[in-house]
């Protein structure tokens, strides 16, 4: 495992972000991990997850600017993660990299439109920074609406935590993903990273998990995971 990934397993257990226990996810499934990254909540904390993406950019894209012409935030959760990305993209690695994101209403004064930042031109290839993948709506929507703005592709999307669960249809929402649009997702961690995290003893000194919580893990991806 990258040393990046270990690195920021330890950051969401810090920051409350991913937790062990008895939870219910949206779908009803009672699941014993949870992935919250609504508690990211200061300066601190967004500046080191801007740069978990970077280093996970720069890891599956060597050259950055060659892939990609800006990075994309959905509106609401996506944009502080594509301007810290795009930030430490510029900080650590000196990869000056637009970004643009969306607004939920159109603004119909000023300069009017529904993006800000990079301005959108045929042809620009977008990465899609978003927090988790579930059902894949937020991707169906954000490729509708830089369609709206002419023959902008997303070859890929990056997400912090792919839980590898199944849909409706047997199938990841990263492999539906690919399958309806071509987007080829990846992440910074999986839930297959965590477990091997745990198998180590790596998160030993940061969250205790004993072996019946441990089974419980396994139990629940081997019903749920597509792995």
């Amino acid at each position: 495992m990258s040393g990046y990934k270990q690195k920021f397993i330890k950051f969401m257990l810090e920051c409350g972000v991913l937790k062990f226990g008895d939870f219910t996810t949206k779908s009803g499934r009672k699941t014993p991990y949870f992935v919250n990254t609504g508690n990211y909540r200061t300066g601190k904390q967004a500046a080191k997850l801007g740069e978990f993406y970077a280093d996970a950019v720069v890891a599956h894209f060597a050259d950055v600017k060659a892939n990609f012409d800006f990075f994309y935030g959905p509106a609401y959760k996506g944009i502080p993660l594509a301007v810290s990305a795009a930030i430490a993209l510029s900080n650590k690695y000196n990869v000056d990299m637009p970004y643009a994101f969306n607004r939920k209403e159109l603004k119909d004064h000023g300069e009017g439109g529904g993006i800000i930042g990079h301005d959108l031109k045929d042809g620009n290839k977008a990465l899609i920074i978003e927090d988790v993948i579930t059902a894949g709506t937020s991707a169906r929507e954000s490729v509708a609406i830089l369609k709206s703005y002419g023959s902008i592709s997303v070859p890929n999307m990056i997400i912090s935590v792919d839980r590898k669960e199944k849909g409706q249809a047997g199938k990841t929402a990263s492999a539906e993903i690919k399958e309806e649009f071509g987007i080829d997702v990846v992440s910074i961690v999986s839930i297959v990273d965590i477990l091997a995290a745990i198998d180590s003893g790596d998160l030993s000194e940061t969250v205790t998990i004993d072996t019946a919580l441990k089974k419980r893990i396994e139990a629940y991806m081997d019903e749920y995971c597509v792995l």
